[in-house]
């Protein structure tokens, strides 16, 4: 019974040295991710000063997709390209899930109808066939969750769709693009808006770079 007892234990520590180990891990691979997305309210001010996007419960695939495409600068932005570049496909892999799950909300599966306004600008972008009817459920886990994300960022992002020419700012992708050049910016801050005032499931989760 005794050595049943010893060898139990010796598993035990021996799994918590494991997972004390990855914990260790993947603390390693977000604290570049911290000092901008673990602190609520925290702005950047590249292109222009926008709170930086709340990730925590965002779909994984969606933040594997952009950190990829960051760093191989589909994606214009130098800082984030900088820290997606020293990423492996496993680290990619592995702060995505981190973020996925680091927040767990549940949106309401329907919304009130928008304003007439907002409600022909969704239509004209054909926005639910790609974000889903909440703005929280996505067709595709690639596609990012919107409701609720911060305003100012959306609006600086989906302009980023319009900027063709510029080394140091702008997104490739053909879908989005051809989307948001139909706005104006004027339309483009009304859809910010009214997709920032949804009750979603993004989140910023406060965390300390010296823990």
């Amino acid at each position: 019974m005794k050595t049943i007892l010893k060898i139990s234990l010796a598993l035990a520590l021996a799994a918590s040295g494991t997972v004390n180990a990855q914990e260790a891990n993947i603390q390693a691979k977000v604290a570049m991710c911290i000092g901008c997305h673990g602190i609520p309210g925290y702005q950047s001010s590249f292109p222009e000063v926008h709170k930086v996007p709340m990730i925590a419960g965002q779909n994984s695939k969606y933040i594997a997709a952009a950190l990829t495409a960051y760093a191989k600068g589909e994606r214009k932005h130098p800082t984030m390209r900088g820290i997606a570049q020293t990423l492996s496909d496993k680290d990619i892999a592995e702060v995505a899930a981190y973020y996925e799950q680091q927040a767990k909300v549940s949106a309401p599966e329907s919304l009130p109808a928008a304003p007439e306004a907002v409600a022909k600008l969704l239509e004209k972008g054909a926005c639910v066939s790609c974000h889903g009817a909440n703005f929280s459920k996505p067709i595709d886990g690639s596609y990012p969750k919107l409701a609720g994300q911060h305003a100012d960022y959306l609006y600086a992002a989906l302009k980023s769709y319009q900027t063709e020419g510029n080394p140091v700012v702008g997104r490739g992708n053909a879908i989005m693009a051809a989307q948001v050049k139909q706005f104006s910016h004027a339309e483009l801050k009304t859809l910010a808006a009214y997709l920032a005032s949804l009750p979603g499931e993004v989140r910023t989760v406060p965390q300390s770079r010296t823990r």
